[in-house]
């Protein structure tokens, strides 16, 4: 069995620790590899070890992974960072999901740019709940009015929100911005919108997720190692 395989199995032991601690069924959260950064290699080893969705944060990485990848047909993949106007084609021609539409423009270029011959784009709004200024995300007050406009659009299928919180390691801190993020999530679900999904949660903080609610966990580094930006 491969390191990568072995981190797999110690990732899903942690889950569904944090789901039962929780409450919850281990198979209502989903794990997302984060493999930005990392060869190939990596990808197929996890997906020998059974992993199937994948997330990419660079445009061109991403897409050069899904189109080398044999196995890329039965591999989902989701775009995770921040989106500019000019990469929206590519994303929209290549990727099963978006995690990080944060403004209108984005949405509507995703939806115009998707290919008829493929499903709806899925995609999550991403929400900056912590205000950092060098975060992506909309602000909480206007998550409803861009979700409802989201929700619209043909290309596209909305299915829930996205966050990446201010890192600390104070587990009742980490809770706060996903207990949040749950709030606005409920209410959209009250207003009619058929939301299924909640992305939050990485390698430091998914049982801090899983406690508030998260359905899928965005995992990198517990997976494949620290990363090398050089």
């Amino acid at each position: 069995m491969s390191a990568i395989a072995d981190n797999l199995q110690a990732v899903r032991n942690r889950i569904a620790q944090a789901a039962r601690a929780a409450g919850r069924p281990a198979d209502s959260i989903s794990l997302l590899a984060v493999s930005k950064t990392k060869p190939l290699a990596d990808v197929l080893a996890a997906a020998a070890a059974g992993q199937t969705d994948f997330g990419e944060n660079y445009v061109q990485e991403g897409v050069d992974k899904l189109l080398a990848s044999a196995a890329g047909n039965s591999l989902t993949w989701h775009f995770i960072g921040p989106l500019q106007s000019n990469k929206t084609r590519l994303v929209a021609e290549h990727f099963d999901w978006v995690h990080s539409v944060d403004r209108l423009k984005i949405a509507e270029r995703l939806s115009a740019q998707r290919p008829l011959t493929l499903p709806p784009l899925n995609v999550c709004v991403q929400v900056n709940v912590s205000g950092e200024a060098s975060k992506s995300g909309c602000a909480p007050a206007e998550a409803a009015a861009l979700c409802q406009a989201v929700a619209r659009l043909p290309g596209l299928r909305l299915r829930g929100l996205m966050a990446i919180p201010e890192p600390t390691d104070d587990i009742a801190a980490q809770r706060l911005p996903f207990r949040q993020l749950r709030g606005i999530f409920e209410q959209l679900q009250r207003t009619g919108l058929a939301l299924d999904t909640l992305s939050m949660g990485m390698s430091h903080d998914l049982e801090a997720a899983i406690a508030e609610g998260a359905t899928l966990v965005r995992i990198g580094t517990a997976i494949f190692g620290e990363r090398n930006y050089a």
